[in-house]
């Protein structure tokens, strides 16, 4: 097959429709026109109000989560290498295992999210709320979203609005994807700083903060997309800064490479992007079902607050 940059650059100079699944280590990159999507087992819906299926139960349970301890040896690690000025942030995960009340395909149709995703042949569902890169024109946006906590805490938003820790972390992130996007685009700038958004799950409403970031593109962009999305990639939310080092730590400390995980999905309609960042996952695999879920980790983190965080992550949206 073409070299997934060279494809993406030869279907936007045509102006031909196309849809892409690029994982976190660039290992498996597929690109399809949109008439073989369906082919390779794939549905995806993008900012789409109809919810498909109301009756169907779409709860998950959490079976084995991944065992603190060893959260807690790989948080060790990210504060050495944190204290020796190898990173200021690291996105650090966790793999969960989790029972479904449904299967994959039903628990897809019973949920919504701004960017929903089932992949039948690698056993993958996504229901994404953050918007990696999305253009309008010749202006780029991207939606970097860092910060989270369960509705449940007595004045969740201000708790999380005034969090030291929180605020360091999405400034760093904010930030990073500013001189991101300084790679691909002029004029960058940030529009919106660390508004708040509520997402609704089965099991309780949880707070996240997001900003939203924007630039303007040179006017042949769309002939080279694919460049244009390496240039960009890995995603800064779920890797960290600087991003070379920060990428050795996390393949040095997860015990699985993410795949798909944390990857980027998106479609281009022949005059613009959109894409998002593939998290809120859930994988099935010969031993049963699991959710991935993580966090960024500072100096000024706590280990528990930051494993409960991966806990609070894993739900399925319903609204």
């Amino acid at each position: 097959m073409k070299d997934w940059r060279a494809a993406m650059n030869d279907y936007g100079r045509s102006r031909t429709p196309f849809f892409f699944l690029l994982d976190f280590e660039l290992c498996r990159p597929r690109v399809f026109l949109l008439d073989e999507v369906a082919n390779a087992g794939i549905t995806y819906s993008f900012h789409s109000p109809v919810l498909l299926r109301p009756d169907l139960n779409a709860g998950i349970t959490l079976t084995s989560p991944f065992p603190y301890e060893k959260y807690e040896q790989g948080f060790r690690e990210v504060q050495k290498a944190l204290s020796l000025g190898d990173s200021y942030l690291v996105n650090y995960t966790a793999k969960h295992g989790i029972s479904l009340d449904n299967s994959l395909e039903n628990t897809f149709e019973a949920s919504r999210a701004d960017y929903k995703l089932i992949d039948r042949d690698y056993g993958i569902l996504v229901f994404s709320p953050e918007c990696f890169v999305r253009t309008s024109g010749n202006e780029i946006f991207t939606f970097p979203m860092k910060g989270t906590i369960s509705a449940a805490v007595p004045d969740a938003a201000n708790v999380l609005l005034n969090d030291i820790k929180e605020k360091a972390e999405h400034v760093t992130i904010v930030d990073l994807l500013r001189n991101d996007l300084s790679r691909v685009a002029q004029q960058v700038r940030v529009d919106q700083f660390r508004y708040l958004q509520k997402i609704r799950t089965r099991t309780g409403d949880v707070w996240q903060t997001s900003s939203k970031i924007s630039g303007i593109l040179d006017a042949d962009w769309r002939n080279k997309i694919g460049d244009m999305l390496q240039a960009l990639l890995p995603a800064g939310s779920v890797s960290g800064a600087p991003k070379a080092r920060t990428c050795e730590i996390i393949r040095s400390l997860e015990p699985d490479p993410r795949g798909y995980y944390c990857g980027v999905m998106g479609v281009f309609d022949g005059q613009n992007l959109d894409s998002a960042v593939m998290i809120r996952f859930i994988e099935k695999s010969e031993g049963g079902y699991y959710y991935r879920s993580g966090g960024g980790i500072t100096l000024g983190s706590d280990c528990r607050k930051e494993y409960d965080e991966t806990l609070t992550k894993v739900y399925v949206p319903v609204v």
